[in-house]
């Protein structure tokens, strides 16, 4: 069995994304990784050239900035690094800049990925997510936060980005997949404020032509995590060992009120029937779970 990963990336030192950790996680159980570098403001092509390890494939990418109606461009470039794939490989990883794998999640990824390997009605295998936000000590509990994504696919070049690249499709069908446990971590809410909001602002041309319905009112130098906060809940477990340097040297401070909650009456409605059920009702799922 061959699994191949990828992932694209543009200003990742600029807007301080964990690149070098989220590609470094996975790592282990890959053949070869491609990352996709696009045209950048930053140092980001020497980042990834950092990278000590043979199985690191650069190609070069220039984004193409027209394409913002819901944030097209984003799939458009995880196509591009998926078009890179090698034919040999069965499977392909895929990680977005601001996500990182726990290595105690290695073997079990690849353990059901060889379990699958033969079964071609399994199209693509669904992770569990964790959205760390404002720091490392936080995750959010809402229904803000997708639950569940599609990280693994066949190596199957007619599969496509969807949307804003948040998930895969086949001919337009949402793809067929088996969740597993394992989780992926989510850290693109964790980094200082001044960071935080330079991305939000920039990416908000992205989404939208008009470049006056992204200015705010009050234009804000820091991102105010507090006011954009809904639910959260303390984070208790460990975190990947990739990420343990980043954690130590982070220098800004988030202290959150975890028994407010910034809920509308219907979305508080939706999350206590959560919480006592363990269903998602009303959830916007991508895949189909076969």
């Amino acid at each position: 069995m061959i699994i191949h990963g990828f992932t694209f990336v543009r200003n990742a030192v600029k807007y301080d994304y964990p690149v070098i950790e989220s590609i470094t996680s996975i790592l282990p159980i890959v053949d070869e990784f491609i990352v996709s570098v696009g045209n950048s403001d930053d140092n980001t092509l020497q980042l990834i050239e950092s990278i000590d390890s043979p199985k690191i494939r650069i190609i070069h990418s220039v984004w193409d900035d027209s394409l913002r109606e819901g944030g097209r461009v984003l799939a458009v470039e995880t196509d591009k690094a998926f078009a890179r794939i090698s034919p040999s490989a069965d499977w392909a990883f895929y990680l977005q800049a601001d996500e990182v794998v726990h290595e105690k999640y290695l073997e079990t990824i690849k353990n059901e990925a060889e379990k699958y390997l033969h079964d071609k009605k399994v199209e693509g295998l669904l992770f569990k997510y964790l959205h760390f936000y404002g720091t490392y000590d936080y995750i959010g509990n809402s229904r803000r936060w997708y639950n569940r994504e599609i990280r693994l696919i066949r190596n199957d070049k007619t599969i496509k980005s969807y949307r804003d690249a948040q998930g895969f499709r086949k001919a337009g069908r949402k793809l067929n997949v088996k969740l597993i446990d394992a989780y992926i971590n989510h850290y693109g809410w964790v980094k200082h404020p001044q960071k935080q909001q330079k991305k939000r602002d920039d990416f908000g041309l992205l989404w939208s032509n008009d470049q006056q319905a992204i200015i705010k009112e009050e234009t804000r130098d820091m991102f105010d995590y507090m006011k954009d906060a809904d639910v959260l809940m303390p984070f208790t477990d460990s975190h990947p060992a990739v990420m343990h340097k980043r954690i130590n040297e982070k220098n800004w401070e988030a202290n959150f009120n975890l028994t407010k909650t910034n809920l509308s009456v219907k979305d508080r409605l939706l999350y206590n029937i959560e919480k006592i059920t363990g269903r998602r009702i009303f959830d916007y799922r991508n895949y189909k779970i076969i």
